[in-house]
């Protein structure tokens, strides 16, 4: 079995590795048991050590350049979103803030309906 160290080093000597966690090719669990099946086998990891393709599109490369994320980035987040998940989520939200600004308003009576004055003509035992 092939330890976690001997790992790391691996993919400190093939960085072309992450960009594939990164895009959502793979994940660092499968990574690891192959690594752990195979080693350093030049057959197993020939796929994801090959030289990335390279835009040709310019626009492309200065959009990367400027925000830091690639289209495929944004894609891959926006398709893990659970719509459901995050409609609950908002819901609860929405009614914690309810339940919280319910807290924050004071009611206090009016003083005119919370006194009331006896009338001049009534005695203490009518």
């Amino acid at each position: 079995m092939a330890s976690k160290e001997e790992f790391k080093s691996f993919v400190k000597d093939h960085p072309r590795l992450i960009g594939h966690v990164k895009n959502g090719d793979m994940n660092w669990q499968k990574f690891y048991e192959l690594y752990d099946l195979y080693g350093e086998s030049e057959e197993i990891w020939k796929e994801y050590l090959k030289e990335p393709v390279v835009e040709s599109n310019r626009e492309n490369v200065e959009k990367i350049a400027t925000t830091g994320f690639s289209i495929g980035e944004i894609m891959n987040f926006l398709k893990g979103i659970n719509l459901d998940e995050l409609q609950n989520g908002v819901s609860s939200l929405q009614r914690v803030v309810g339940v919280l600004q319910d807290f924050g308003k004071k009611e206090t009576p009016n003083p005119k309906e919370q006194y009331k004055p006896r009338p001049i003509y009534k005695h203490f035992e009518d």
